[in-house]
């Protein structure tokens, strides 16, 4: 038996099906993909294995970066600005300084020097545990 011979026409894909596909991995993707930066400054604390002192929620954080940049709780601040965020705390109000291991040991002490002329004494310099075999944490050794 011979058949009606003649060349076969492909018949097309439908690709809609696959579209719609693409278009939800692509949503999946979006939605579970986590898109947010862990908020903070940048510092590479020294490390220590001096006594930990408790931070308080009225801490007053000044973090002075390695490029000498001083940021007063995460907002750049000029010593003008430092000046008036001490003057308007409270004389029991803790300092701690978040001192770069790299910075420059001057640019720490003018931020000290600025803090006691306005009656602040608590002074705290964060540092990172020392500790062997762990994965340590921030500490606080005070300043007299």
């Amino acid at each position: 038996m011979k058949f009606a011979g003649g060349r076969r026409v492909a018949s097309p894909v439908d690709v809609t099906p696959l579209i719609d596909i693409i278009f939800q991995l692509v949503i999946f993707f979006m939605v579970t993909t986590n898109f947010i930066t862990t908020p903070g400054i940048e510092v590479d604390l020294p490390r220590s294995s001096a006594q930990t002192i408790l931070q308080e929620d009225n801490d007053l954080k000044v973090w002075v970066k390695a490029d000498g940049q001083v940021m007063l709780d995460d907002d750049p601040a000029t010593l003008s600005q430092l000046k008036e965020a001490f003057s308007a705390s409270s004389k029991d109000t803790q300092v701690v300084i978040k001192a770069d291991k790299d910075v420059d040991h001057g640019r720490v002490v003018q931020v000290m020097d600025l803090a006691r002329s306005h009656g602040l004494t608590r002074l705290a310099i964060a540092t990172e545990a020392n500790v062997q075999g762990g994965t340590g944490g921030g500490s606080l050794s005070g300043a007299p």
